[in-house]
């Protein structure tokens, strides 16, 4: 994952966390607006999501955030 990315939505789960607690979830479509203006971009982040990491549609944003921070 490119590091904009992992920065975006290490800010995203952040906020997310912040918002509405710990056991708030969410999916990779969260990192994006609802259009679809980088298509690379989303498929990167889809890539990482299903194929690399083997994630369920909706995981818990303190999931996801860990495995960003730690390079995964």
């Amino acid at each position: 994952m490119r590091e904009t990315l992992r920065l975006k939505a290490i800010k995203i789960c952040d906020a997310k966390i912040a918002h509405k607690g710990d056991g708030v979830g969410l999916s990779f479509y969260a990192f994006f607006a609802n259009k679809n203006d980088d298509p690379y971009l989303l498929m990167e982040a889809a890539e990482w999501w299903i194929r690399t990491h083997q994630l369920d549609h909706f995981e818990k944003a303190m999931k996801v955030r860990a495995l960003i921070a730690s390079g995964a």
